[in-house]
């Protein structure tokens, strides 16, 4: 009989269980002074005070921290660190939280709400044209509020794999948490930089961007705890239209580490897996066409950059085997083209099922002896890395499961999940909720072809969703992801707010909140006026020459809206293409 695990909102620990050395505090308490921020913890007693001038960070004693009774006091669930801006700084708090399961033994939580607390009282001292831009910053960290996907633990690092975590000497567990850290998927790791400097390890809490799915189920009477956890990189962190390709330095878009852990009788097993947009110089602008199209930046450093990246993949994972997932016509055809050119440079590239079979997965006991190792990692990409590629990496993943359960005793040699109908419905529903979660962070819509993971074939439920999600990402693809890729830019350090320079905003061109609707109403009003003069005409049999100039206005502003399409999207204002 299988079942799902089942999870709690809110399952606050209690404040007198001990820390583990290291930790981070479970439960803040934020009082809320007219001179300050005092937040201190309810686990340890450590406290520290913001000053609302400025922003100043200050240590306080438990002393300190309970003085003072004109505040207004809530509790918090961590900070996710401070920005400085213009006017001052900005703390980012987690207001709530919810129960997402546990890894290995260590409870993990959703941030559900996150809040910053003004510290700027020195916006009245702004010229006009520092509080447009400072008006402008503030409406980033509201989005940057929103961020879907961020999981955390008070007490285990997250951001290393078992196998990764399980070689690394056991003192490193009493060290902050922010130390024992892989900086790579540290999705505040920029937030963190005064409170590190401040030396306030305890209230240090890094989250990662990715998805985070846990179910338990059972197998020769005996339970199964099946996680999968995947990990989003912040070194070309963005969105789907405005953060494509690779960088000079090999860092990839919308990079992602899956790792599908299993727990049965005291064995643990886990098999890695990774997704990345393809290593290559290119990108594809938004342009109001459904499909825009795609360029190949020509560069002397493209080939080096295919090999810094595939370099970085083996030091950190062994031989990696590329499965491209790309249409090869058009526009795709091309980049899968430049793609395998530069590939073939490198090393050729074995046959799927073979170089699975020969990297393996990790596994170790009840005692930590690791009994076997994953030698290699497989990545798989198509142009977003959401859709084809959750479809591929679930089918993979499924081949691995069956060889991890076999290997542990809770499958024969020769059976598979696929024996019952309950378990494999599990495996599928984790898969389905991953591939959404992903996808909400890159394209901000729901993933296309969840039906495919689910029942192995596309169903009329499934198209409709997917024409829905489709139409999503195109509205917010070419209307909104520019200021969220500002707000992505901002909070992770790309672009950085200094006092005195100038402003980012005095760019040239039109701003397509303030055209976009003025060219649809014009078309719609043109569409509208032709209608109604030529039903006129039919009546009383007038002149033509009122529906021609209303057609043809109508069809003018069409092509001018199709001409300037980049025009009228939402671009990135402050780093825009990097």
């Amino acid at each position: 009989m299988a079942r799902p695990n089942a999870g709690a909102d809110e399952a606050p620990l209690l404040a007198e269980e001990p820390l583990r050395p290291g930790a981070c505090s479970r439960e803040l308490e934020l009082r809320e002074f007219r001179d300050r921020y005092v937040i201190r913890s309810l686990d340890g007693g450590a406290a520290f005070a913001v000053a609302r001038s400025g922003g100043s960070i200050r240590p306080l004693s438990p002393e300190e921290a309970a003085a003072g009774s004109d505040c207004k006091v809530s509790r918090i669930y961590g900070v996710a660190g401070i920005i400085r801006l213009l006017a001052g700084s900005y703390v980012l708090v987690i207001t709530s939280r919810k129960d997402a399961g546990s890894y290995q033994g260590s409870p993990v939580y959703h941030a559900n709400s996150m809040k910053f607390l003004c510290c700027n009282e020195a916006i009245k001292h702004l010229t006009s044209q520092e509080k447009k831009d400072e008006a402008y910053f503030m409406s980033l960290l509201r989005i940057a509020e929103t961020t879907c996907g961020l999981y955390y633990s008070y007490d285990r690092d997250l951001t290393l794999n078992l196998q990764r975590a399980s070689k690394l000497a056991a003192g490193r567990i009493h060290k902050p948490l922010w130390k024992q850290a892989d900086p790579r998927f540290v999705w505040n790791k920029n937030l963190l930089e005064e409170l590190i400097e401040a030396k306030l390890d305890e209230f240090i809490i890094p989250l990662i961007q990715g998805s985070f799915q846990s179910a338990q189920f059972t197998l020769m009477d005996r339970p199964v705890r099946i996680t999968l956890f995947s990990r989003r990189c912040n070194r070309r962190l963005g969105t789907r239209m405005w953060r494509r390709g690779a960088n000079l330095e090999g860092a990839t878009a919308n990079f992602v580490e899956t790792e599908q852990l299993v727990e049965y009788e005291g064995l643990t097993s886990s098999f890695i897996q990774v997704r990345g947009s393809i290593p290559l110089l290119w990108e594809q602008i938004v342009d109001l066409s459904y499909k825009p199209r795609l360029s190949i930046i020509e560069h002397e450093e493209t080939p080096k950059v295919v090999q810094r990246h595939f370099h970085d993949l083996s030091q950190r994972y062994g031989e990696t085997v590329v499965i491209d997932l790309t249409d090869k016509r058009g526009d795709e055809g091309d980049l899968s083209n430049a793609f395998a050119a530069e590939m073939s440079k490198i090393r050729d590239v074995s046959q799927i099922e073979e170089a699975i079979q020969k990297q393996g997965y990790f596994l170790m006991n009840s005692k930590g002896e690791i009994l076997l190792e994953q030698s290699g990692v497989v990545r798989s990409n198509c142009i977003d890395c959401l859709d084809r590629t959750n479809v591929t990496q679930s089918f993979l993943a499924r081949k691995s499961l069956d060889l991890q359960l076999q290997r542990m005793g809770a499958l024969s040699s020769s059976e598979s999940i696929s024996i019952s109908d309950s378990i494999n419905d599990i495996f599928k529903k984790l898969w389905v909720e991953h591939g959404d979660e992903l996808s909400l962070e890159y394209a901000g819509s729901y993933a296309l072809k969840g039906d495919l993971v689910r029942y192995g074939r596309q169903t009329l439920p499934g198209l409709i969703k997917d024409g829905m999600s489709a139409l999503s990402r195109y509205y917010l693809n070419n209307f909104h992801d520019g200021v969220r890729q500002d707000a992505l830019d901002l909070i992770s350090g790309y672009y950085t707010v200094s006092q005195g320079s100038s402003s980012p905003f005095h760019t040239g061109g039109f701003e397509s909140a303030s055209y976009l609707p003025v060219a649809s109403a014009i078309i719609v009003g043109g569409i509208t006026a032709t209608t109604f003069t030529l039903s006129q005409v039919g009546r009383n049999a007038q002149p033509f020459i009122s529906p021609i100039i209303c057609g043809g206005l109508t069809v003018g502003v069409v092509a001018l809206v199709k001409a300037n399409g980049k025009q009228f999207c939402s671009r990135p204002r402050l780093c825009g293409l990097i």
